[in-house]
């Protein structure tokens, strides 16, 4: 319950985060069967997919060291599946928000990228 409680609070600093940015969100906690997806949002052209990661300690390393190519995977098939409901295929980009030790939110743009 806690760690919910607190993955809601890191995904809301988030989204004001990027709406202060100027982005607009379009949806949040999207789920299919391949993964889910904390944020999308619309940047000008693009679609920004984007993962948030919070920690709370640092026992097990920063946030975005959590985000492993295992995670990236997921996040990238759940984003494809999205992809497919669209007429269009737009521009996209993976971003990543981390929030470390109650510190400001991390923002960043293009974090990790299809390859393949």
């Amino acid at each position: 319950m806690l760690k919910q409680l607190l993955g809601k609070f890191a995904e809301n600093r988030a989204e004001k985060l990027l709406v202060a940015a100027g982005l607009r969100i379009l949806d949040r906690n999207y789920r299919c069967r391949q993964g889910e997806i904390d944020l999308i949002a619309q940047d000008g052209d693009t679609l920004v997919f984007v993962e948030v990661r919070s920690r709370s300690r640092q026992d097990y390393g920063t946030a975005a060291e959590s985000i492993t190519s295992t995670k990236q995977r997921r996040i990238i098939s759940a984003a494809r599946q999205y992809l497919a409901s669209l007429p269009n295929m737009p521009a996209c980009r993976f971003d990543v928000v981390t929030l470390d030790q109650g510190n400001e939110p991390a923002w960043i743009k293009s974090a990790f990228e299809v390859v393949g």
